[in-house]
């Protein structure tokens, strides 16, 4: 009998930039979708403590700005620093509920000397254990302003309920090797974490699944005009220059024949579930196996650098 799972997408907005109260809504959420018996939960990109929306409103490559210098102090200080235990009780909710979870960050890491801040997708296995720290290779756009690039000691996939997950953030999705590194370890359920929107998830998440022929779970966040709380700083500016919606959601999943088992899901907060069938991955490498039996490494291979970076050795 091949593995079957259960995963939970949590569609949600931030309380924006306050740490201590997105952790809340995190939290609640574990413990709704391990009720329901899910095995995997997966929140959206920078969900924790939010998606740096004031660089395209507020002039975010102006240099030298007061109002630039103090929103990003302001995000540092709302960001996750994992040496700090920051993570500490998500990983005792995942050992309690045997639950995994892949969440994505802000990290502010003191192993690069505690003052710069990278796009983390963060994974914790059902034992409670951070199995990798995943370092978004490159900032998109003007997200390169306030986030540093990362590395490649993240690029892992883990074992769990029979099936071998992995994931990306964002605009990474579209980086070829990137990809192709997480298929070569056996990954057969592709995690694919966003800010939102439909926009972003629509095309791609199929496009991975039949690429890959595994599943595809893309998770993405939402983000109203109205969300940004008023001890925001800067608030008037930033909610001037904001749309209406700024993120609406676009959660899916897609089977590894390419065809949705979810399709995406815009403008609404919750917790939504698919089932995973491990046999209908067996049945689809059956014609393609991009790191198998339709691969050709005497003629082409990748080289994955997975050290950590750092500047002191």
């Amino acid at each position: 009998m091949s593995a079957r799972m259960k995963i939970a997408m949590a569609q949600m907005a931030p309380v924006w930039l306050d740490k201590r109260a997105t952790l809340k809504k995190i939290y609640a959420a574990v413990e709704a979708a391990a009720k329901q018996e899910a095995g995997l939960i997966v929140f959206g990109e920078a969900l924790l403590p939010g998606y740096p929306f004031w660089l395209a409103l507020t002039g975010g490559a102006e240099w030298n700005t007061s109002l630039n210098k103090k929103m990003h102090a302001h995000y540092m200080e709302q960001s996750v620093c994992i040496e700090q235990g920051d993570l500490e009780q998500l990983c005792q909710l995942s050992k309690k509920y045997q639950i995994g979870v892949y969440l994505g960050v802000v990290e502010r890491p003191l192993q690069r000397g505690g003052h710069s801040l990278y796009c983390s997708l963060v994974y914790i296995n059902p034992e409670g254990t951070i199995g990798s720290v995943h370092r978004k290779l490159q900032p998109t756009y003007d997200e390169r302003l306030t986030w540093s690039p990362g590395d490649g000691n993240g690029l892992q996939t883990h074992s769990l309920g029979g099936f071998e997950v992995g994931g990306l953030n964002c605009w990474e999705n579209w980086m070829p090797l990137p990809r192709a590194a997480l298929y070569a370890q056996g990954e057969n359920v592709h995690v694919a974490v966003w800010p939102g929107s439909k926009h972003n998830t629509q095309d791609i998440t199929r496009f991975i699944a039949k690429e890959s022929r595994s599943y595809v779970i893309s998770v993405s966040a939402l983000m109203e005009r109205g969300d940004f709380p008023d001890q925001t700083p800067f608030l008037e500016e930033i909610q001037k220059q904001a749309p209406g919606t700024l993120a609406d959601g676009g959660s899916c999943v897609a089977g590894p024949d390419g065809e949705w088992v979810c399709e995406p899901i815009v403008g609404q907060e919750g917790i939504f579930y698919a089932e995973l069938d491990l046999k209908r991955v067996y049945e689809e490498r059956q014609n393609f196996d991009p790191s198998g039996h339709y691969s050709r490494p005497d003629v082409t291979q990748l080289h994955l650098n997975k050290t950590r970076q750092q500047i002191l050795k």
